[in-house]
């Protein structure tokens, strides 16, 4: 919060897409195993995420809960799993200097029809929040929740648990969650239920979030957070789970989510300016969440005037072979840029 008071704040988030593109994590079920199976691979993201321009370093405990476990047969390793990523990420935090957040996310067994899975929700926060203070985080995310009740519980469990929360909500096709409140209503809800930061992550890219931020802001008065997906969703098709590739059919159908996203990935340059338009409306913490590079991180930090360490090698066209304009070119080159 005292570092949100002096300026942006910035969070990568979207790890699992990240490892997933690197060969270390399975989509589909997107369960962190990997903190286990290759914590160096961990420990190398989250130092590339910092030297971009990330002040957070967020624990790999995104899915990591106890539902996501049992479908894929590790229920066991529950505790092994949130506390290895905890501990991987406090390193890069202390070696680094950055923030140091717990993490928890939706659970896919909220139902508010069903009073008991609102105690086995509460449960499987409860256990890695509890996890996420034995190891001394700054502060705990809670993101991704579709249903505004569910984000509820998580931030009720944070602040009984002492702990500053950051509270994210995911808005899928409509502009509601799930219960059919409006992002604005939810944030509120939030807000006067104690929560620090409240906002939206993942889901939207940054055409499709940036309106419902505005109307958001517009009605909170806390500091608010804008964590878009690095896709170009438009009004037709407003979530990247909605995204349909005309010019290619997968096995199930032409829907490219998760896997053949590429063709729809931002440039830096447009995540550059979603930063530039979040701040202006006074939006601080901000971030990428799944998809993002560290290339769309360090481009979001430079757009609100920080120079990671990564700044060193921004591009400079100028001493480009064909295209530059540096007096080494020679004029012979310059010449053929037009037929490269």
């Amino acid at each position: 919060m005292q570092r949100l008071e002096k300026g942006p704040v910035i969070c990568a988030e979207g790890y699992v897409f990240e490892l997933e593109r690197r060969g270390y994590l399975q989509a589909g079920a997107f369960v962190p195993e990997v903190v286990l199976a290759h914590p160096e691979v961990v420990t190398q993201l989250h130092r590339d995420f910092v030297h971009a321009g990330s002040d957070v370093v967020e624990a790999l405990t995104y899915y990591a809960h106890r539902e996501k476990l049992r479908v894929i047969g590790r229920e066991n390793d529950l505790e092994s799993i949130n506390r290895r990523a905890l501990e991987i990420a406090k390193a890069v935090a202390q070696e680094s200097g950055a923030l140091f957040a717990g993490d928890i996310c939706n659970t896919n067994v909220f139902d508010p029809e069903d009073q008991t899975s609102r105690k086995t929700v509460r449960a499987m926060f409860e256990e890695q929040v509890q996890w996420a203070v034995d190891a001394g985080v700054d502060y705990v995310v809670g993101e991704t929740f579709s249903w505004a009740q569910e984000a509820l519980i998580a931030l009720e469990v944070i602040k009984a648990a002492k702990q500053t929360a950051v509270i994210t909500l995911a808005m899928h096709q409509e502009e509601v969650t799930r219960e059919r409140w409006s992002a604005i209503d939810a944030c509120k809800r939030l807000a006067d239920a104690g929560a620090d930061v409240v906002g939206l992550n993942c889901i939207r890219g940054p055409e499709t979030m940036l309106p419902l931020l505005e109307q958001i802001r517009a009605a909170v008065k806390i500091p608010m957070a804008a964590l878009p997906v690095p896709y170009r969703t438009s009004r037709d098709q407003p979530s990247f789970q909605s995204l349909r590739d005309p010019h290619w059919h997968g096995d199930w159908g032409a829907r490219p989510f998760p896997t053949a996203l590429d063709p729809f990935v931002c440039n830096r340059f447009e995540i550059a300016e979603f930063g530039r338009e979040a701040l202006a409306l006074g939006i601080r913490y901000l971030g990428v969440c799944c998809g993002a590079g560290p290339h769309h991180i360090r481009a979001l930090a430079e757009a609100v005037g920080k120079r990671p360490p990564a700044s060193m090698y921004s591009a400079d066209m100028s001493k480009h072979a064909f295209l530059g304009s540096h007096e080494r070119i020679k004029q012979v080159q310059k010449d053929y840029a037009t037929k490269l």
